[in-house]
């Protein structure tokens, strides 16, 4: 490729870093809090294309105006011509330009991929396959006084087995997250966490008791509302505690705008 087929893939990725920054798109392969990064890096892409351009423009334009430069090349070249044998070596004189190899223009099959097809959210087929991600806070920030209380799977996980329920008491919550079903057919309410993007993304699980709709399909985005129960066990991939909810109502929700969960490393 040259310089200003390199310049223009230059753009296109800068450009698609843009798009996927400006809108949802890039929320399915970093976290929320990358984005400012995410279109610094589009910015500086494209900046740098132009320059490129702009230098091959002008390289071009300079060659141009020198017409000495060029009334020599015709002589060197037309000398060469008469005493050129067209069976010398190369290392007599004889410049072979290669051309850049086509197949180089695959490289920019993964940008339009980028741009035309955006990959789904990790769902249930890795949750079943990954134990448990919960894992201690810090420290637990003070919880709104609303009731019910929306809150994320997450920290209720979190809150759940650390704290014991302390901060969550008796009141009403509400917590959103995808269906996922162990071997046995036993529902887990699911939320992908993640600390940087979607290739580190684990899931952290809360089992589900009460009134739990009698058929659910995995990957089924769902908003529970019920208590804080006591109940635990074990994911048996990792032994990590999973901690049960209390239900009292499910309803099915449109997949959020963020499906990944970032609580956890907050």
């Amino acid at each position: 490729m040259n310089r200003q087929a390199q310049a223009a893939v230059l753009f296109l990725v800068g450009a698609a870093l843009l798009h996927a920054g400006f809108t949802n798109l890039y929320l399915r392969y970093v976290k929320a809090g990358l984005q400012p990064l995410l279109l610094l890096s589009g910015a500086v892409l494209i900046v740098t294309a132009l320059a490129t351009a702009w230098y091959e423009w002008r390289r071009a334009r300079l060659q141009k105006a020198r017409p000495e430069a060029r009334g020599e090349a015709r002589a060197e070249a037309h000398g060469e011509a008469e005493g050129h044998d067209e069976h010398a070596p190369e290392a007599e004189g004889h410049v072979h330009v290669h051309r850049e190899p086509r197949i180089s223009w695959f490289l920019v099959l993964p940008l339009f991929a980028l741009i035309l097809v955006a990959p789904p959210a990790l769902g249930s087929y890795s949750a079943v396959r990954t134990g448990t991600a919960i894992q201690q806070p810090y420290g637990l920030l003070k919880l709104p006084d609303s009731n019910p209380l929306t809150i994320g799977l997450v920290d209720y996980a979190s809150r759940a087995v650390y704290d014991h329920g302390r901060s969550l008491g008796t009141r009403q919550l509400k917590v959103t997250g995808f269906v996922a079903l162990d071997k046995s057919g036993s529902p887990f309410l699911v939320r992908m966490a993640l600390n940087c993007c979607a290739a580190d993304a684990q899931p952290v699980k809360i089992a589900l008791t009460g009134k739990v709709p009698p058929v659910l399909q995995p990957d089924t985005w769902l908003e529970i509302t019920g208590t804080y129960s006591p109940r635990q066990t074990k994911d048996p991939i990792n032994n990590r505690p999973i901690p049960y909810f209390q239900v009292t109502r499910a309803t099915p929700v449109p997949t959020p705008k963020d499906p990944y969960d970032e609580s956890w490393n907050q």
